[in-house]
């Protein structure tokens, strides 16, 4: 395992091109299993979970090609119907083969999904809108296992606006017989590309992007090119990077009708940002000030991006709350960034943090994707050199993040771990 050495105190300066968003790419290398030849995808993040996606898709008879960020699936060998747990178990977002697989082959075989422990995320969702859909299942050896002879359209409503469900019925939506509507679907950016590239490939949906979702199923698809769209998250922890160091960045590519609460909280935070149809530019001159804020499904504020929030707020001005309303263990982070000198108090789906005028260095873990990311943003802020271990799980959701933390101007160092083999 790695680890990643992060001296503070360099503010971060010029410019960095976003990578394709990674909640989105997943999605589009599971939707190239409905039409058989060809598919490229674009702005590919060539990052562990997607390099886990395409062994997923080899596992399944695909072959994948990578050229710098453009992946090229031919699906032309595809047969398999069953993704093992030695891969499911690294990435839960691999679920989403389910909905492709039932559309192609009306049976599936996947094991029950993995990834970041960050709370209750179970399938019940995925599983009760298959069911409407004319799908049986069965639960053996881990593996749960799908048959749907009649895969046919229905009324379903998520009991929450579940990102992954939406996809997951989505993709099954377009090529079941009949009408298929999804009520309190999610809104997501990455759910709206999903869809046009699905429309792409020749499918009928209307609503994407808005609370109910129309599919009219169709028997055929065809292989596309498509290119993902950028990556908000990342944008946002480059942004919030900015921010902890008093710095002057500019996010090429990104895309400001994705992020418009996150700027404004951080408009709020005193950052200054000038948005183009291209690119966005933000700046701190000074010690940023408490906001408060709620996790929402989108559009409000990202869940994915609370932790990175959290790591800015410890070292602003005053006392600010953040209320977690989308994974109820999202907060297990926190005693990382008190072991920085934070003072950050939690109770329940709450937390308290009272800025701190400077963070000082500490060993700490990377506990999942945006935890890490989180680490690394307070780190910056830190007086002395931070050991940040564990680094696996941000190589998982960015690409090069501490190599493109370096071309701004921090200083950060990516180290083997030191094996603890032989030690008395």
């Amino acid at each position: 395992m790695d680890r990643l050495l992060v001296t503070g105190g360099r503010r971060l300066s010029g410019s960095v091109r976003l990578s394709g968003a990674k909640n989105s790419a997943l999605k589009l290398m599971a939707a190239s299993l409905l039409a058989e030849g060809t598919t490229v995808i674009d702005n590919v993040p060539r990052i562990v979970d997607c390099l886990t996606m395409g062994e997923v898709l080899e596992h399944l008879g695909a072959r994948t090609e990578w050229n710098g960020s453009t992946l090229t699936i031919d699906t032309s060998g595809a047969r398999g119907v069953e993704t093992p747990y030695e891969l499911v178990r690294k990435m839960r977002a691999s679920i989403v083969v389910l909905g492709p697989l039932l559309a192609r082959y009306r049976t599936a075989r996947v094991a029950m999904p993995g990834g970041c422990n960050i709370g209750s995320r179970k399938i019940d969702l995925h599983v009760k809108g298959f069911e409407r859909m004319g799908v049986e299942f069965s639960s053996k050896h881990g593996y749960l296992e799908a048959t749907a002879p009649d895969l046919h359209g229905a009324f379903v409503t998520l009991d929450f606006p579940s990102v992954g469900a939406t996809e997951n019925l989505l993709m099954a939506a377009v090529g079941a017989t009949g009408r298929t509507v999804i009520e309190n679907a999610a809104r997501e950016p990455e759910i709206q590309d999903l869809a046009s590239m699905l429309i792409e490939m020749g499918a009928k949906i209307d609503g994407a992007g808005r609370t109910a979702i129309e599919v009219e199923g169709v028997n055929d698809f065809e292989p596309v090119r498509h290119r993902t769209i950028p990556d908000r998250i990342e944008a946002s922890t480059f942004a919030m990077a900015a921010c902890v160091t008093a710095g002057d960045i500019v996010l090429e590519d990104a895309r400001a009708d994705h992020l418009e609460l996150v700027l404004d909280k951080l408009d709020d935070a005193g950052a200054v940002i000038e948005a183009t149809e291209r690119s966005i530019r933000i700046s701190m001159d000074d010690r940023p000030l408490a906001v408060d804020l709620v996790t929402l499904p989108y559009p409000g504020f990202p869940t994915d991006l609370q932790p990175q929030m959290m790591a800015l707020l410890s070292v602003v001005r005053g006392t600010s709350i953040i209320t977690e309303n989308v994974f109820e263990s999202r907060f297990m982070f926190v005693d990382e960034l008190n072991r920085m000198g934070a003072d950050i108090r939690t109770e329940g789906h709450h937390a308290v943090i009272r800025g701190v005028e400077r963070l000082s260095a500490a060993p700490v873990r990377s506990l999942d994707i945006r935890a890490g990311a989180a680490m690394i943003i307070a780190a910056l802020a830190a007086d002395g050199t931070t050991e940040v271990f564990d680094l696996y799980h941000v190589d998982r959701g960015y690409e090069d993040f501490d190599g493109r933390l370096a071309a701004l101007g921090a200083d950060v160092r990516r180290e083997r771990e030191p094996s603890l083999v032989g030690r008395a």
